[in-house]
């Protein structure tokens, strides 16, 4: 049977075609963009590599986009891993003892490296230095060796598992922060034209609202949108095609998806409300942690409709509105918030 070789890996081909490859193609994140812009100015002129990066944030606001674009600007080879993916001391000695002059190093999920895996990295980040061991109990040795010059940019949603050791050791900390509704609108419609897809103003705008003023998830909806109306066989998309395409994946005006009203639910009816532990809530729902504090709860707190206590997350009045529930706690219980 005669297989499509595109078809497989379409959506990691897309996401990579979608990729801002310039500075005037990236939107938003304007103070982060000048900053780092002098960054690499400066270094190209003393031709020196750039200072080491920590970019934090919600996922999905581009942070791996401002890596490749960092990369691309110094004119750079960069090397790609994640957190979880180095295992072992030697995992991460071959990683850097292949690095070239002026590579860049991206490890995404950095708050999920081994605390034996950052140590090694306090030499390699300051002096270029890498101390390996060599052998067990009274014959084990110590090996240096040098590194060459590189630039560590690491990525995480949770800055604050972090240790303070390695937090201290990168020369800039960046957090990005949640778009701007036209900001989001400019996205759609670079995509849209990347995608070769017709978007009416209004289809923009609804696509926009219901992105959760978050890039990746703005692309996603694009692409949802685009099947929908080329399965309908639409030609030009309208608000009302957007509309029915986004009403089918179940996320509201708001951006809400089934499983963020299904949190606030919990929260309101097996919980009166709050306060909740993120580990009670977790059980009820059947969610990880992780991903309750990494995905979900960042964008209900921009919205408003949850708050952190020091008991724990409660769901505000916003919440009940938006659930058409009525709300009849004492307003003492939402108080002390953090």
């Amino acid at each position: 049977m005669e297989t499509t070789p595109w078809v497989k890996n379409e959506d990691v081909v897309l996401d990579q075609i979608l990729r801002p490859k310039s500075w005037s193609e990236y939107v938003g994140q304007e103070k982060i963009k000048q900053n780092l812009k002098i960054l690499i100015e400066a270094a190209k002129k003393r031709s020196e590599p750039i200072e080491h990066v920590l970019l934090y944030g919600p996922a999905g606001l581009g942070k791996t986009t401002l890596a490749h674009l960092i990369a691309r600007e110094l004119g750079s080879t960069i090397k790609i891993t994640s957190g979880p993916a180095i295992e072992k001391v030697g995992d991460l000695a071959a990683i850097l003892t292949n690095l070239s002059a002026g590579d860049i190093l991206f490890i995404d999920e950095a708050h999920r490296l081994n605390k034996l895996i950052e140590e090694i990295l306090y030499p390699a980040m300051e002096s270029r230095m890498l101390d390996i061991v060599v052998g067990k109990g009274p014959s084990a040795r110590t090996l240096q060796l040098q590194l060459p010059p590189f630039t560590l940019i690491a990525a995480t949603t949770r800055i604050g598992m972090l240790s303070s050791p390695l937090r201290s050791r990168f020369g800039v900390t960046f957090r990005l922060n949640f778009y701007e509704q036209k900001d989001v609108e400019q996205i759609v419609e670079h995509s849209a034209k990347t995608l070769n897809v017709t978007l009416a103003k209004s289809a923009v705008e609804e696509i926009a609202k219901r992105s959760r003023f978050t890039p990746r998830v703005a692309n996603r909806l694009l692409k949802r949108v685009r099947d929908y109306a080329q399965v309908k066989e639409v030609d030009q998309i309208d608000s009302g095609v957007s509309r029915k395409a986004l009403e089918l994946l179940e996320i509201d005006e708001s951006g809400l998806e089934p499983t963020d009203r299904r949190l606030l639910e919990t929260i309101i009816t097996k919980f009166d409300g709050g306060p909740v532990g993120l580990q009670s809530l977790a059980a009820a729902t059947s969610e990880e942690e992780s991903t309750i504090a990494d995905i979900y709860e960042p964008f209900l707190l921009q919205l408003g409709l949850i708050a952190r206590t020091g008991r724990g997350r409660i769901a505000t009045k916003l919440a009940y509105k938006h659930l058409g529930v009525s709300h009849q706690k004492d307003d003492s219980s939402q108080t002390s918030l953090l």
